[in-house]
């Protein structure tokens, strides 16, 4: 579980609850159309903008923000250099017997076992990279998509409310009320745009560049091994995607 995600989103509705209690008027913030309109609105308006099965897709993305085992950048690089030495004292076609849990790092060593060409070998395991790229976009064009539309729904809801606060301004007491509920869906549009949407997105990027550099070390240590590299210089290789206090930690 990836606890940062789940303090940001408590601390933010956290914070945002507090500040509406200290208030004093809690049941204010609360009206139930206001929030059908904006969090409705922003839902119908994503299976507009996207198909369905991407939408579906979407929700086991969300919960990759939360639910999510981190990748240990160093236990990869440990076990390319032990498929390296392994390659080196017995063969190339001795790997094929090797457990690989990772499977994008297996069809990799497969292909090397298998005597692949090196060329071949980069163009799957990029077009893997590339295709894997474009599925977290996706994800994180819904999530975008809908920290946009839920501001616009906030909007729409507050000028559906004053309009009918208009309507009635015979009964100059209404006019308070009216106008604090059709306020409620700025705010609720605001709320779901800037806690939630928007921040999850961009943990996505994180989580997808992330995935990316543990992909390309593997493709790099793959197509090392091909070479015959000796597991020292393919150490090095690897470590050099890693940042300075990365490399630092491992020592």
């Amino acid at each position: 579980m990836d606890i940062a995600t789940v303090i940001g989103l408590i601390g933010g509705l956290g914070l945002i609850v507090t500040t509406i209690f200290l208030g004093g008027n809690v049941v204010g913030f609360v009206d139930i159309p206001s929030a059908v309109v904006v969090f409705g609105g922003t839902v119908a308006t994503a299976f507009i903008m996207f198909p369905l099965n991407v939408i579906i897709g979407t929700v086991k993305v969300i919960m990759k923000t939360v639910f999510f085992k981190s990748t240990d950048p160093h236990q990869i690089i440990r076990k390319i250099i032990e498929l390296a030495d392994t390659a080196r004292r017995e063969s190339l076609v001795a790997l094929e017997k090797v457990s690989v849990e990772d499977p994008f790092m297996k069809k990799g060593v497969m292909l090397v076992a298998d005597g692949t060409e090196e060329s071949l070998v980069r163009a799957v395991l990029e077009t893997e990279i590339k295709f894997m790229k474009q599925r977290h976009l996706q994800g994180q064009g819904v999530l975008k998509g809908m920290g946009t539309m839920a501001p616009a729904f906030g909007m729409i809801g507050t000028l559906i409310g004053l309009v009918n606060m208009l309507q009635n301004l015979s009964d100059p007491a209404s006019i308070g009320p009216a106008m604090a509920v059709a306020l409620l869906t700025t705010f609720y549009g605001a709320v779901l745009a800037n806690v939630v949407f928007l921040p999850m997105a961009t943990k996505l990027e994180g989580r997808s560049a992330e995935d990316q550099l543990y992909m390309e070390i593997m493709l790099e240590g793959v197509l090392s091994i091909q070479r015959g590299d000796h597991p020292s210089i393919v150490k090095e290789k690897l470590m050099a995607f890693l940042s300075p206090a990365m490399r630092e930690s491992s020592s």
